[in-house]
């Protein structure tokens, strides 16, 4: 029996573990934050492989020096995919379509950021640079509003502990259809389309995350919105990757990608999900 370190507890872990028993993989828990870690101890089990580096990158280091194993998604894998500039810009020079983006670094004069503004037709999505789950993204219509997102955004990253001082001008595009793709060693398992209940539209609401209440559906995407995934993994170098695509009219654009993506229900994938995931652990394994 292989045994799996998995560093969360969230929905992921209950959802992987009896069918990776299925097919001898062993999830076990590692408990890498908000703990005291003895670093000249041995404070963790005995694994074979983890899986997806710890979100907290030195707790992470920590781990990875205490337990030895190879990662499904080590900390370089990780860092391609958790800054959303640096995963847009590396996919835009392999030639994978993203939104029009502008990143920002504080401090930035008034003038340039008037001028990033400028680059768009209104309204301008902003987005932090290193948040997941819809944190921190707003819309504006017009430079006074875009100015005042701003002022606050200099306001968190006065503080000298902030360690990204970045920040993301987008395009915004209208009544865009949002899916999120998973992409296991570099094909495409399964998708699911996220929106929020049609009350919730009407009443204005816009970012559709399932953290913020949309609801993910299972989805079989056509044959291009694949390739584009599994293109956007491959420009990364990533082997275990959710992939989000918007798909406005005739256009689709790779908007975010995660290296530490959430596992849904198994019905919304692929006949066969499990199976790619085995194989991708027992090979990172051997080859680790």
């Amino acid at each position: 029996m292989l045994r799996l370190a998995v560093a969360t507890r969230a929905e992921t872990y209950d959802r992987i573990r009896e069918p990776l028993a299925e097919r001898g993989i062993e999830v076990g828990h590692v408990e890498t934050a908000e703990r005291a870690v003895p670093l000249d101890d041995d404070p963790f089990d005995a694994y074979d492989v983890g899986y997806v580096f710890p979100s907290r990158l030195a707790e992470g280091g920590v781990a990875d020096a205490l337990l030895g194993v190879p990662w499904v998604n080590g900390r370089e894998a990780i860092l391609r995919s958790r800054h959303k500039s640096e995963a847009l810009a590396r996919l835009d020079r392999a030639g994978v379509p993203t939104p029009e983006t502008v990143m920002v670094s504080n401090p930035a004069s008034e003038a340039e950021l008037l001028a990033a503004y400028d680059r768009f037709d209104p309204p301008v999505v902003l987005k932090p640079n290193s948040t997941t789950r819809g944190i921190g993204i707003a819309r504006v219509a017009d430079p006074d509003s875009f100015l005042g997102v701003v002022d606050y955004l200099k306001l968190v990253h006065d503080y000298r502990a902030t360690g990204d001082r970045s920040f993301l001008v987008q395009e915004y595009l209208p009544e865009a259809r949002d899916y999120r793709a998973m992409v296991v060693d570099g094909e495409y398992v399964g998708a699911v389309k996220r929106r929020l209940p049609e009350t919730e539209v009407a009443a204005g609401r816009w970012k559709h995350n399932v953290h913020r209440g949309a609801e993910a559906e299972g989805v079989s995407l056509p044959p291009e919105h694949r390739r584009l995934a599994e293109r956007a993994a491959d420009a990364l170098g990533v082997d275990l990757l959710g992939v989000d695509l918007l798909v406005s009219g005739d256009r689709a654009v790779v908007n975010e990608t995660n290296a530490r993506p959430t596992v849904d229900a198994a019905t919304k994938y692929e006949p066969g999900f499990y199976d790619d995931l085995a194989a991708l652990i027992r090979r990172t394994a051997e080859e680790g």
